[in-house]
């Protein structure tokens, strides 16, 4: 009788197939409860997951039909709830993922561009776009260092060529024009979250941040030139400029990149 009674426990363990859809119902509902509860759209949180509508709406629903693997199903819910403000890789953790069989012989095999799924394509396109940035920086950084090099060699060669008098009044003039020129005054800009955005902040050329900061966030940032705010979510950014009143970036949802320049003093 004992093994009658251990082969019907067998038949009514669950398989992995149905845990995964019991798992993904309720971390579906949940997300998609936060969601509603912060006023955020499916389309919002494409905005700042980069991950398609489709799946998004799939895992709200609980379909594991429209889902890829549960390994990169798990991937997912970790970026939408970290865009939610939870803690993502401890709350997709709750999704079972099972074992994963690995065939040797198809372990060296190159997979085929057309087998690509869009997270792959995403990665590859990210990789791609830092590289670019990368080279164009370097370019651009070595043109400015050869020209500010040759423009020193050309001022040293002048100067040589002046008398004892001429330099003199050189001198003077220049100190004369300098004490007019106007002198940088530093900026600094305030950045509350009203809701969940991505966000890049440049400081003088210099990125000082860049990433999804949760709602409810507030941070300041200063520059002595300028200052380059870019969010994919205006419309859950307020930005104050140097202790200002706090003005909304743009409309919900859409793009925005705003400059600000440090203002001009006469010394």
């Amino acid at each position: 009788m004992k093994w009658l009674k251990k082969k019907d426990e067998k038949l009514n363990k669950p398989s992995i197939k149905e845990e995964q859809a019991e798992k993904l119902a309720q971390l579906g509902n949940k997300l998609r409860i936060l969601r509603e509860q912060q006023g955020l759209s499916l389309d919002e949180i494409v905005g700042l997951t980069r991950i398609p509508r489709r799946l998004l709406h799939a895992i709200e629903a609980g379909d594991l039909n429209d889902l890829p693997e549960p390994i990169y199903i798990q991937g997912l819910i970790r970026q939408f709830a970290d865009a939610l403000g939870l803690k993502g890789a401890e709350f997709a953790s709750n999704f079972p993922i099972g074992s994963q069989p690995v065939s040797l012989q198809n372990r060296w095999k190159p997979k085929p561009i057309t087998q690509l799924r869009p997270v792959h394509l995403y990665l590859l396109y990210i990789f791609v776009i830092i590289c670019s940035v990368k080279g164009l920086s370097q370019l651009l950084n070595q043109a400015a260092l050869e020209a500010n090099n040759r423009q020193d060699r050309q001022q040293v060669q002048k100067n040589s060529d002046l008398t004892t008098n001429q330099l003199q009044a050189k001198n003077m003039e220049e100190i004369q024009v300098g004490s007019s020129i106007p002198e940088p005054q530093a900026v600094e800009i305030g950045v509350t979250l009203k809701s969940s955005s991505w966000i890049r902040v440049v400081a003088d050329g210099k990125t000082e941040f860049e990433g999804i900061l949760p709602k409810g966030t507030h941070r300041n940032w200063k520059a002595t030139e300028e200052l380059t705010v870019k969010t994919d979510n205006a419309g859950g950014v307020f930005m104050s400029v140097n202790q200002q009143q706090p003005k909304q970036m743009g409309q919900p949802g859409k793009a925005e990149e705003i400059r600000i320049a440090a203002a001009k003093i006469r010394s």
